[in-house]
């Protein structure tokens, strides 16, 4: 499942991550993220698989549109993150 803009900033805000630390975390430069969390351009899906497993590693489960309550979304797993 691809992840959204909005996703990835509630997500960064969810672990209290920067968008260096992410960027460092997924090994891929600060301007994907910043360009992606703008909207600006979808990082290519390798970088954006990068992307969600370094939330993930982090704390964060990404929910589709049928687990949240008000289409896609993510939550923090309990007592996980850092």
């Amino acid at each position: 499942m691809p992840i959204t803009p909005a996703q990835c900033r509630a997500a960064r805000a969810l672990v209290e991550m920067d968008q260096a630390s992410l960027a460092r975390a997924a090994n891929v430069s600060r301007n994907t993220i910043v360009s992606f969390e703008k909207g600006q351009r979808a990082p290519n899906a390798n970088n954006l698989g990068a992307i969600k497993a370094a939330l993930e590693t982090a704390g964060v489960d990404f929910l589709e549109s049928g687990e949240a309550a008000s289409g896609a979304g993510v939550a923090l797993r309990g007592g996980e993150a850092d």
